[in-house]
């Protein structure tokens, strides 16, 4: 027989077993320590000092890092990550309504920036008055609030 026919015998199927089965808890010890990473990274809560004590405590000694850092901040990992993906989302939405509007802002956009600017005190109330009717008729946007609606037919000029 050759090599590769006693190499078959001298690894039976239980040995090929734990060795798939130790490659995956290895495969799966470096995502929980990349995700904490990723987690100390990400966290606005803690200090810079408090982070590079994380990334020191988890990189020098890391089974012991990971285990005490899942155990202190294991709960807050989970809503940590839901507010950055919803985050990460309403950006995405945000870019798709601006993108969809093809850069112009809606009617309402608009009636809500006029308001600011009243509170604010840059407009008065006739001002606003007059730029609100021409948002409201679709003449022109809320730049020309302090003009007068112009008609554009050769009779007016």
């Amino acid at each position: 027989m050759n090599a590769q026919t006693y190499l078959a015998y001298d690894y039976p199927l239980l040995n090929l077993f734990w060795t798939v089965l130790l490659v995956f808890l290895w495969i799966m010890w470096f995502v929980l320590l990349f995700r904490i990473i990723g987690d100390v990274l990400r966290d606005d809560g803690l200090s810079g000092w408090a982070k590079a004590g994380w990334l020191v405590f988890c990189l020098l000694l890391p089974f012991l890092g990971v285990f005490v850092y899942v155990i202190a901040r294991g709960k807050g990992m989970g809503r940590r990550e839901t507010a950055h993906a919803r985050a990460r989302q309403e950006e995405f939405n945000a870019y798709i309504r601006k993108t969809a509007s093809g850069g112009q802002r809606s009617s309402v956009d608009e009636l809500a920036r006029l308001s600011e600017i009243r509170d604010e005190g840059a407009l008065t109330d006739e001002e606003f008055r007059r730029a609100k009717e021409l948002v409201l008729s679709g003449h022109g946007p809320a730049e020309h609030a302090g003009q007068a609606p112009t008609t554009s037919s050769p009779s007016a000029r």
